[in-house]
């Protein structure tokens, strides 16, 4: 069945009809074609659009983030600009603090520098006057006892001890400036503990004497030897020996020493106990605190600067160890030094040692016997004799004069007349009759009258009863053939001259001065003495150049040297008087016996060696 319309029209008719459908068809296709391509073109224009504006907001997006990063760049080179300025302020400052540091520090060391040398010439120019108040108030004292002066002797005691009590105020105070300016040095030495123990005790004997304390020494078998500062461990034990004698009073103070071994190491343990008043534990605090006492009013009561036990724990410390302190309220204290029987850590420091005073005088010159029954009179004519410089051997009595005047063969006898047993008149004439004692000098010890019986005898010459001294030593130069030894003295203080002068010629040296170096050199360019005693610290030409010149002349270089400063030495000090020097006394810690025991040992040395050449 065709269901397609039926058209009864003509075929041109049909064609007349048909062409404006065809028309509208085809503009039809023409406008959907042109819909869809207008359709497209807007797609297309819509893409592009959204493109563009894609495009456009990713530009803005980049432009923002550049414009982020140039920001940042500019931020950060501002801040490096202001970084650079600040660091190059901070280096400049940096630069300018270090310029300021150093130039304090070259300020620092130079103020060290005076203060050093304001410490070494404060300590000689206040030794000096000392050494001569202490030196003059002991020799005066030895001459007022020969004269039997009691009262003037017990002054001239009183002097010499506030003069030596100064000096250990002054030695605290300088010698705590030097610990805090870390100047002070050691000289370690080999020393016997218990050749130390005695020395402090018989030298604290009078301090303890004063308050009526007991002194009590208590050892440990076999202390054997240590290594150590000698003078700073003395000075260490005095002072506590002389605190607990001020702070106790008819008591006892007990110094107490034993030896231990604690691991590989041995130690010396020094305790100094005391029943005085004690201490609390506030005070105890308080004790090692420079210029501090335990208490004020004990300064007032006690007097003292309060260094000695600041001192004496630096200085502990110094040589390896330390200083400790036990007490009790009204119960005394105990104070203890502990240190190393050799502290290895501290190097020993070249050095030539410090004199220290000798118990038994060396005399070097010719051998007198003295003879008499009396002890006293025998003591006295022998110390006498003995700080003329003669070798001095005593018999009690007759028989024992007979006995060893032919062994000894003295240069002079010195005999008394009246003795028990056999008298000096007997003894006289036995010595007469043998040959090997004949030509031996006899002098009489005996009243005025006796004297023509005595030369009749066959005695040479004769004393009186009593004895002075000057007679002794002039009848005894002129039988004995002692010539007096030369001494020459450089120092250029006068006082000190004039006073070693006068101890040495009241020993029977001829002594030349010299205020310097070089007037030295010129002294003994005249005359070669047999000692030279000579002080450091001088104008134009000091000791050492002194030294250095003196030993370059072969005719000067055997003459022995024995050094008299109040200088505090250093260790380069040491090292340039080292085998140049016999020995060093420090002005104002010595005794004038002491020097005279030097040198009478330098002579003697002088004599044996003469002998063995």
């Amino acid at each position: 069945m065709d269901d397609r319309p039926r058209s009864d029209a003509s075929p041109a008719a049909s064609g007349r009809e048909r062409a404006p459908r065809l028309d509208l068809r085809v503009a039809q296709r023409r406008l959907d074609a042109l819909e869809e391509e207008n359709a497209q073109l807007h797609a297309e224009v819509l893409v592009a659009r959204r493109a563009s504006e894609i495009t456009a907001s990713l530009v803005a997006e980049q432009f923002v983030k550049l414009e982020a990063v140039l920001k940042l760049v500019e931020e950060k080179a501002a801040t490096e600009k202001h970084l650079s300025a600040e660091l190059a302020a901070q280096l400049r400052d940096s630069v300018r603090r270090q310029q300021e540091l150093d130039e304090a520090r070259v300020s620092a060391e130079s103020a060290n520098r005076t203060k050093s040398t304001f410490l070494a010439n404060m300590s000689h120019e206040l030794r000096t006057p000392l050494n001569a108040v202490i030196g003059y108030s002991e020799m005066l004292s030895e001459d007022a006892e020969d004269r039997g002066d009691a009262g003037a002797v017990a002054d001239l005691k009183k002097i010499h001890s506030a003069a030596k009590h100064l000096l250990t105020l002054i030695n605290d105070v300088l010698d705590l400036s030097k610990i805090e300016a870390g100047k002070i040095e050691l000289y370690l030495e080999t020393l016997e503990v218990a050749d130390l123990v005695g020395d402090v005790a018989s030298t604290v004997g009078p301090l303890m004497e004063a308050k009526a304390n007991k002194l009590e020494v208590r050892c440990q078998p076999a202390l054997g030897a240590m290594r150590s500062d000698l003078t700073r461990l003395r000075q260490c034990l005095f002072n506590l020996l002389s605190n607990a004698a001020k702070f106790t009073e008819g008591g006892t103070v007990t110094l107490a020493v034993r030896r231990e071994r604690v691991g590989d190491s041995e130690w010396l343990t020094f305790d100094v106990s005391d029943t005085g008043i004690g201490m609390t534990p506030e005070q105890m605090g308080k004790l090692f605190q420079p210029f501090t006492q335990a208490d004020s009013s004990t300064t007032r009561k006690f007097g003292g600067t309060g260094l000695g036990l600041t001192v004496t724990r630096h200085l502990c410390r110094l040589m390896g160890g330390d200083c400790s302190l036990r007490s009790e309220l009204g119960a005394g204290s105990t104070f203890s030094i502990r240190l190393p029987s050799d502290p290895q850590a501290v190097p020993p420091a070249a050095a030539t040692p410090i004199a220290e005073p000798n118990s038994s005088p060396v005399a070097s010159g010719p051998l007198v016997l003295v003879v008499d029954d009396d002890p006293v009179a025998r003591d006295l004519l022998g110390r006498m004799l003995g700080r003329d410089g003669y070798r001095v051997q005593c018999a009690a009595s007759g028989a024992e004069a007979l006995r060893l005047a032919p062994e000894l063969q003295p240069k002079v006898i010195t005999l008394d007349v009246v003795m028990p047993g056999m008298d000096g008149w007997a003894v006289l004439s036995a010595l007469k009759a043998d040959p090997r004692t004949a030509a031996i000098p006899v002098v009489m010890l005996t009243m005025q009258q006796d004297c023509q019986m005595g030369v009749s005898l066959g005695a040479v010459d004769y004393l009186a009863k009593p004895i002075e001294r000057q007679h002794l030593t002039a009848v005894l130069r002129r039988h004995a053939g002692h010539t007096p030894c030369h001494a020459l003295v450089v120092d250029d203080d006068p006082t000190t001259r004039e006073m070693l002068r006068r101890q040495l010629e009241g020993d029977g040296w001829a002594v030349a001065e010299a205020e310097h170096g070089r007037a030295g050199l010129e002294q003994l360019a005249v005359h070669v003495p047999q000692v030279v005693l000579l002080d450091l610290t001088m104008p134009q030409m000091d000791g050492f150049e002194f030294l250095a010149e003196m030993r370059k002349r072969s005719e000067w270089r055997a003459v022995p040297v024995i050094v008299v400063t109040a200088r505090d030495l250093t260790s380069e000090d040491r090292a340039r008087l080292a085998g140049n020097v016999e020995q060093v006394l420090q002005k104002g810690t010595y005794r004038h016996d002491d020097l005279l025991v030097e040198m009478r040992a330098l002579l003697s040395g002088a004599t044996s060696r003469d002998a063995v050449s």
